[in-house]
């Protein structure tokens, strides 16, 4: 299996990846799947139950009010769980071992906490990027983005190496360890996607928390 994304055609100057297109599939499949949950009452029912236990958990983590993002956190991991966890299907690559996927998803949750912040504080929000003095604002503008490229760097990284890790050891050992590299296998990628998820989290919290910072110091 070729631990780098694999071309399939070209549409004009586009090109589609096999990521590109299990992201596609998998993506269908999750709405689809979710669609059928919904419609049987005892698996709504579940569901419900499972989203107020998972949501209870989530808004528990931190101090600031990031209930809105709850559904984006969930979305996050179920998507990534079963992005990581597609290897295990002979023949298939996990998506998320492409960097323009893991790109994507950490711009999704770079903006995330900053609109979430927006629409609770307004564009006031956006003040504390001046602080403590407006000459930092290239700084602290950096230091968002490589925030977000870090996020994305660590995705990509450590599903990437995995997949390195696995064929190398099938080369050499053929298929005589294949069970404990499955076994590796699921429990890299949902950490992963778990790790993620709660980065996600947290840097909405730290967006909304440096926001009610201010608006505190100006009220006293």
């Amino acid at each position: 299996m070729n631990p780098f994304p694999a071309p399939l055609w070209s549409i004009g100057p586009f090109v589609v990846t096999d990521s590109v297109l299990v992201t596609f599939v998998l993506s269908i499949l999750i709405v689809v799947i979710g669609v059928l949950a919904l419609r049987s009452p005892r698996a709504h029912t579940a569901l419900e139950m499972g989203y107020e236990a998972l949501e209870r958990t989530i808004v528990s983590t931190t101090s600031a009010d990031v209930r809105a993002l709850v559904p984006l956190i969930l979305t996050l991991w179920i998507f990534l769980g079963f992005a990581n966890l597609v290897s295990l299907v002979p023949g298939v690559a996990s998506p998320t071992r492409d960097l323009s996927l893991a790109a994507a998803l950490a711009l999704i949750s770079f903006f995330a906490g900053h609109i979430h912040a927006t629409r609770v504080h307004g564009l006031a929000y956006l003040h504390h990027y001046l602080e403590p003095s407006p000459f930092l604002l290239p700084f602290n503008i950096i230091g968002e983005i490589g925030r977000t490229i870090a996020l994305a760097l660590r995705l990509f990284g450590n599903m990437l190496s995995g997949h390195l890790v696995i064929a190398i050891v099938l080369y050499l050992a053929g298929l005589l360890v294949p069970l404990p590299m499955m076994v590796l296998g699921v429990l890299t990628g949902l950490v992963q996607a778990y790790i993620f998820g709660v980065l996600t989290l947290v840097f909405a919290a730290s967006s909304l928390r440096e926001a009610e910072r201010r608006m505190h110091q100006e009220a006293t």
